[in-house]
């Protein structure tokens, strides 16, 4: 998860069409770099999903808990309009959305449980809060399916063979490809495919954000995506990982330190 993180990270100060760099030769870190609205959702994910115990009903209510709590906490991270006013409601209702938001914060379904049919099912349940279209599903569940069988020490073609008959994405394609006319959009149809092929282009977790980011379009949760990918597959280098947490509040640190512990010991269950 803290990949994923470090990806929102990575990825911000290039988000959106006019702030587009698309090499691969930028600084990894400046004092532009700045989490987003990418990373409180992950984490409140990651708290909903732990208090949610396995249990689908129960992690319903505990994902749209967290999430209307760090989001109130964190307003102004960057949120779209009807996330804001999702956000702000009383009562909040799914919205039919196949936003990339789905997939962005999903990456502790991917650690969280032994299994891919229930880290499937968990996924789900997370996208099903405000992203209850087909689209916005699917996007969430193959980024925590790909997430669960790199730590699960598969390979890149197992993952791309899975992905692709599972969830139907075009992954054929290369980087070289998408780049020259992607552009920022923020659907999971055109976002989380592009971040599995960054990932699967890699030669290592900073080439993955790297990939990333280079394409274009929207920089910070494609690389988020991405990065929770290459940690998965790859680990982490320490430098990064320190360099990660030192970036973050107090109370974010702490809910990712949450996310570990339950993540190394696998306690997500309602045993």
């Amino acid at each position: 998860m803290l990949g994923a993180i470090l990806g929102d990270i990575v990825g911000s100060p290039y988000e959106f069409d006019h702030n587009n760099y698309k090499y691969k030769d930028f600084p990894l870190l400046s004092e532009k770099s700045h989490f987003t609205d990418d990373t409180v959702m992950t984490v409140a994910v990651a708290v909903g999903l732990i208090d949610g115990k396995g249990l689908p009903e129960r992690t319903f209510g505990a994902v749209k808990h967290e999430m209307q709590s760090w989001g109130r906490a964190y307003p102004h991270a960057g949120y779209g309009g009807m996330f804001r006013r999702w956000l702000r409601a009383e009562n909040p209702k799914p919205y039919g959305s196949f936003g990339n938001g789905s997939a962005m914060r999903v990456s502790a379904a991917g650690w969280l449980f032994d299994t891919l049919d229930k880290t499937l099912e968990m996924a789900k349940v997370t996208a099903e809060v405000t992203h209850n279209h087909p689209e916005g599903i699917k996007g969430a569940q193959a980024t925590a399916a790909a997430i669960f069988l790199a730590r699960t020490g598969h390979s890149k073609p197992e993952i791309k063979q899975y992905v692709e008959q599972t969830f139907g994405y075009d992954l054929n394609r290369t980087c070289d490809d998408i780049r020259p006319n992607y552009h920022h959009v923020e659907t999971c149809q055109e976002t989380v495919p592009e971040a599995i092929i960054a990932f699967l282009e890699s030669v290592s977790f900073e080439d993955a954000l790297r990939n990333a980011v280079s394409l274009g379009g929207d920089s910070d949760t494609l690389a988020c995506i991405t990065g929770g990918m290459a940690e998965a597959f790859y680990g982490m280098p320490q430098e990064l990982r320190k360099e990660t947490l030192k970036r973050l509040p107090e109370d974010i640190r702490e809910a990712y330190e949450l996310f570990w512990e339950n993540a190394l010991d696998r306690k997500v269950s309602a045993d």
